[in-house]
């Protein structure tokens, strides 16, 4: 017995068409990323619009990230199955829809509803975009497409925030919306007459006990981590949603291991060096880059000084470079291979970090951090593509939307960590160095800086002739507590490198022929 066949293909796209496709699904990538980041420059206005706490207004927030990330896996299978242009136009349209209705929500409630389909319609989204890339592409121009999407993927966070603060800045929180609507209404108007249809058909029933455990893994792992650093780790609610997520992993695992070729991912493939280099090489790079922005955004507003608006179009450097080394990395990758790029990648962004630690200060400011940003940019780059292709190319063309998944989960769990980790680092180091920095401020000036640097120059306006010594001496433990979770990165991208060195993927030849040799032996299994 045949476990998957494939239904017949269109005939395949020209090079223009391939390049239309290549921007439509950039487009839609584009829409589902900058919705990610592009709400948190916004906390403040929807505290005041609809007079809610900030637990709330987090909640908020992060609900999309969460809905995302649950519903990765199982709709990128789907996608699979029912074809991934009708997916991929349904999820254009409930996202696009339910940003219309957050714009002109009247309540924190409506919003909160418009912020949870969004995010159901971002999983449809956004595995089908890389499926789509993988199964139109030539596989010598497969790598390119896919550096290009990594790029987008890796800066198009940043850049959604810049946007976003500009659109803050010049109108209000409302027209944040307004920029994913323009983008999935014409990814959605190029799709239709451009994205081919692809599905594949398979003997085995959809597995609905691997979507359902793992969409509740992916929901309690983001809970806990979402929830521990507001809350703390041995908060009920974290302890709760970290036994629930691990709980659902471990059941998810036996569950697929069981079910073998009909699963929803096939675990054993894990076993290969391109499906386990790839996921562990995303997951840090992407927790160290984002625990990173959590220490560089408030660096530069309450240590520089800078607007939120300026504060933004300085990450823009390394955003830029970003997208720009992804691109360059199928080529370096096709030169040296998957394996070197990555490594040479992972050493860069792990130097980058070495010199923000190392060169970081008050008076420094902006220029002393640049360098470390630059290089650090650069080899996520590098690290990011050959991970995606590694990533891809380990399962076979039938399961590409479930590789897209797959690959995307792993970037928000990472981003879910990195946040989670750094972060609670950086506030502990702050907290560590400014208790010895406060001889002499009024007690309550003190108590109140001891909460946080924004709290601190909070603070400082009612300090009197002490505002001055308090502000210094919360820039510096910032500074001090930064270095504390820039060395900690560090010492990641030094275990990844050692890692990617020994277990990295080989060359995608390889890798692919692995990966099909595998997937016959699957088949005859079942035969």
């Amino acid at each position: 017995m045949t476990t998957n066949s494939t239904a017949p293909r269109p005939k395949a796209p020209d090079a223009r068409q391939r390049r239309t496709i290549l921007i439509t699904v950039c487009l839609a990538l584009m829409a589902v990323i900058a919705s990610v980041s592009g709400l948190n420059v916004a906390q403040p206005d929807l505290a005041v619009t609809f007079g809610v706490s900030q637990s709330t207004v987090l909640w908020i927030i992060n609900i999309y990230t969460l809905a995302l990330a649950a519903l990765l896996l199982p709709l990128g299978a789907v996608g699979d199955r029912l074809g991934r242009k009708p997916v991929l136009l349904a999820g254009l349209a409930v996202f696009g829809i339910a940003n219309a209705t957050a714009a002109l929500a009247p309540s924190a409630e409506i919003l909160f509803a418009a912020r949870l389909f969004a995010g159901v319609g971002a999983a449809m989204i956004m595995p089908i975009t890389l499926a789509v890339i993988t199964s139109t592409f030539p596989d010598e121009e497969r790598g390119q497409a896919i550096g290009i999407w990594t790029g987008v993927a890796g800066g198009g966070g940043i850049l959604g925030m810049f946007l976003s603060a500009a659109l803050v800045d010049l109108a209000n929180w409302r027209w944040l919306f307004a920029l994913p609507v323009v983008l999935v209404v014409a990814s959605a108007a190029m799709a239709i007459r451009s994205v081919p249809d692809s599905r594949e058909t398979s003997t085995y029933g959809f597995d609905i006990g691997g979507a359902v455990t793992s969409a509740v893994a992916a929901t309690g792992l983001i809970v806990a981590l979402q929830e521990g650093p507001e809350r703390g780790w041995s908060d009920p609610t974290t302890l709760l949603g970290l036994f629930v997520g691990v709980t659902a992993a471990v059941g998810f695992v036996l569950w697929e291991r069981r079910r073998r070729d009909a699963a929803l991912l096939d675990v054993r493939l894990f076993g290969e060096r391109a499906l386990a280099g790839g996921s562990i090489t995303l997951l840090a790079v992407f927790g160290v880059q984002a625990g990173i922005f959590v220490v560089l955004f408030p660096f530069l507003q309450v240590v520089v000084g800078w607007s939120g608006l300026v504060s933004t179009a300085a990450l823009m450097p390394m955003a830029v470079l970003m997208m720009v080394t992804s691109g360059l990395a199928p080529r370096l990758a096709a030169r040296i291979g998957a394996r070197a790029t990555m490594a040479a990648g992972v050493a860069l962004a792990g130097a980058g970090l070495a010199l923000m630690a190392s060169g970081v200060s008050v008076d420094g400011g902006y220029p002393s951090i640049l360098p470390g940003m630059l290089a650090m940019g650069a080899g996520m780059g590098l690290a990011m593509t050959p991970s995606t292709e590694a990533i891809t190319s380990a399962l076979p063309r039938h399961r590409q939307g479930v590789a897209s998944a797959l690959n995307d989960i792993t970037r928000e769990l990472g981003t879910a960590l990195g946040v989670a980790l750094l972060g609670a680092l950086l506030s502990a180091g702050y907290r560590d160095a400014v208790d010895g920095r406060l001889t002499g401020v009024p007690l309550e000036q003190a108590d109140a800086a001891r909460q946080g640097v924004a709290n601190a120059l909070d603070a400082a306006r009612h300090a009197g002739p002490d505002a001055q010594a308090l502000i210094r001496a919360a820039q510096e433990s910032f500074v001090d507590g930064w270095q504390q979770a820039m060395w900690a990165g560090v010492v990641v991208m030094a275990a990844l490198f050692l890692y990617v060195v020994a277990r990295g993927p080989r060359r995608p030849a390889e890798e692919t022929e692995a990966a099909r040799n595998l997937a016959v032996t699957t088949r005859r299994a079942g035969g």
